[in-house]
């Protein structure tokens, strides 16, 4: 899907299964999140952390073709992980106080980023920035006419490794996403708008 550096990113289609299971790890990327933490409400996801029920979602969601995410590669080597979706699919973007939008989006026109995983062995090498534009290519090829991230800004406020699974500010500013609202003085909302082809005029 794109290519730079060796880094390649693609879709966490069926096939790429047993890539995302060995990729996350036992712990499920982080404390056996297994990227669920968006998906279920609080209760659904401390249960799923005992149960295995957070393992059983994604890979469910990736066996049925549903692409929860995208992971990118070096070489053959998975290196680091975006979950994208509609911003529908996210019961707690849909719930949050902070993050849920002024107006609801019952086709699932808009699509959100809600975080990122790369090991500690891969970092400070971009493949965050590699994902973000893979997850734009990936979205506006299904459907999207907008992507939402939710970043932390680190600029005004350090908040550790583990904080900054959400993206950062510059890092969706690079990208080409702007500024929508600031729900907190170190969080934001942030959209990139498909760009519409232009129309000849009429002669």
């Amino acid at each position: 899907m794109a290519r730079d550096d060796e880094i390649t990113v693609r879709p966490a289609a069926p096939d790429r299964w047993p890539d995302l299971e060995a990729f996350f790890g036992p712990s499920g990327a982080y404390s056996n999140c297994w990227c669920a933490f968006f998906r279920v409400t609080s209760k659904q996801f401390e249960a799923g952390c005992r149960d295995g029920a957070n393992h059983q979602l994604l890979k469910r969601l990736t066996l049925e073709g549903a692409t929860p995410g995208l992971l990118a590669y070096q070489g053959d080597e998975p290196v680091g992980w975006v979950s994208v979706a509609p911003r529908v699919q996210y019961v707690r973007v849909q719930n949050s106080r902070l993050l849920r939008a002024p107006e609801p989006d019952p086709d699932g026109d808009v699509w959100s980023v809600v975080c990122f995983w790369t090991p500690k062995q891969h970092r400070g090498k971009g493949i965050a920035d590699h994902l973000l534009r893979g997850a734009l290519d990936h979205a506006y090829a299904n459907g999207a006419t907008a992507v939402e991230g939710y970043p932390v800004d680190v600029a005004r406020k350090w908040v550790g490794a583990v904080g900054i699974y959400h993206g950062t500010v510059g890092q969706f500013e690079r990208a080409g996403f702007a500024l929508l609202r600031r729900p907190s003085d170190t969080r934001a909302v942030m959209r990139h708008e498909k760009q519409k082809k232009p129309t000849r005029a009429k002669t």
